[in-house]
């Protein structure tokens, strides 16, 4: 599962960086798409250096930065969409990618903490 979690984080990160590299021009668009591109690069990226963690408790403090990236990604195309920048069939595929990541990585934090509290 880490190998297919590893690569679905990687293939979500490269749909948002051209999701965000789709944006029209413009000042809060140019602040969105960076922002969008950082937080969904380090999903992959942290995810990827929670499974080197040496410790549990590594583990879960870098799944946790995980889960906020995803969430803050979440976050900036449900902002894009209330300012009505992206269209309706350009986005919901991603915007469920984020959703169903998140939600994995949360249960994965729970499983790790509850293994780590039984060592």
């Amino acid at each position: 599962m880490e190998r297919d979690l590893r690569k679905r984080s990687n293939n979500f990160a490269h749909k948002c960086v051209k999701l965000a590299l789709s944006f029209p021009k413009g000042v809060l668009q140019d602040h969105v798409q960076k922002q969008l591109i950082r937080a969904s690069t380090s999903v992959a990226a942290n995810y990827r250096a929670a499974n080197l963690g040496q410790t549990k408790r590594s583990f879960i403090s870098k799944l946790s930065i995980v889960i906020e990236e995803a969430d803050e990604c979440i976050f900036w195309i449900e902002f894009l969409v209330e300012e009505n920048i992206l269209t309706e069939g350009t986005y919901e595929l991603v915007l469920e990618e984020a959703r169903q990541l998140t939600a994995i990585f949360i249960a994965s934090r729970k499983t790790a903490v509850k293994s780590q509290e039984r060592s």
